[in-house]
């Protein structure tokens, strides 16, 4: 696994729903963002004391409970702020809530997160991109993609997010998805777009048809 050198990425599967968890951050300076906090906060404290990483910011990749639950826990805990796209229709009790628009960058350390929304599964479902890592959220799982039938979700703007947006990166992306949904963990973009039926359509037209109906 190609990782930036720089880069602290740490994996953590939790919860009843099989959410993953990330740290992302500064391997330098050992400051990371959580993203997706879905479940147990406390739990995930424990393990940032165990990696030695010092929690500075929470980043969503939407605002569903299982991703969005113990964001505003942290966000007390710490006195952190809680990043969240501008077009996510979401309720956060925190005041340190902050919206980000499209390509907008996030500071961890000296690591640039950049912000790219990818609606279909919520209005305002983005990634966070650093280099050549990609966390997906539930805008694409490894052999699938997110729901569109939830409050907000549009197959429509599904297909755009992953065939113009996604689909558009290098191929040596790796990608690091919302749940474990497969057996593998992670996945070359490359190797997606050779097996996850969602990405092979022919056009918009098939996707919809074929995935959507």
């Amino acid at each position: 696994m190609n990782i930036p050198q720089e880069l602290f990425l740490k994996q953590i599967e939790n919860g009843p729903m099989a959410n993953f968890t990330y740290f992302i951050g500064d391997a330098g300076t050992q400051e990371v963002g959580i993203v997706d906090p879905g479940w147990d906060s406390k739990e995930l404290i424990k393990i940032a004391e165990k990696e030695h990483v010092k929690i500075v910011a929470v980043l969503l990749t939407h605002g569903h409970f299982d991703h969005a639950n113990e964001a505003d826990s942290l966000a007390l805990e710490f006195n952190i702020p809680i990043y969240v796209s501008l077009y996510e229709p979401i309720s956060l009790k925190s005041k340190n809530l902050i919206k980000v628009d499209n390509y907008q960058k996030i500071n961890i350390g000296s690591i640039e997160i950049d912000c790219l929304l990818t609606p279909g599964h919520t209005p305002g479902s983005q990634c966070f991109k650093y280099k050549n890592v990609l966390l997906t959220g539930d805008t694409l799982f490894l052999g699938c993609c997110g729901r569109c039938d939830l409050p907000g979700g549009n197959p429509k703007d599904m297909y755009h997010s992953l065939y113009n947006i996604i689909m558009k990166l290098p191929d040596a992306t790796l990608l690091f998805p919302g749940h474990a949904y497969s057996e593998a963990s992670y996945a070359t973009l490359f190797e997606q777009k050779r097996t996850n039926p969602y990405l092979m359509c022919k056009n918009e037209q098939e996707f919809l048809e074929e995935f959507m109906g």
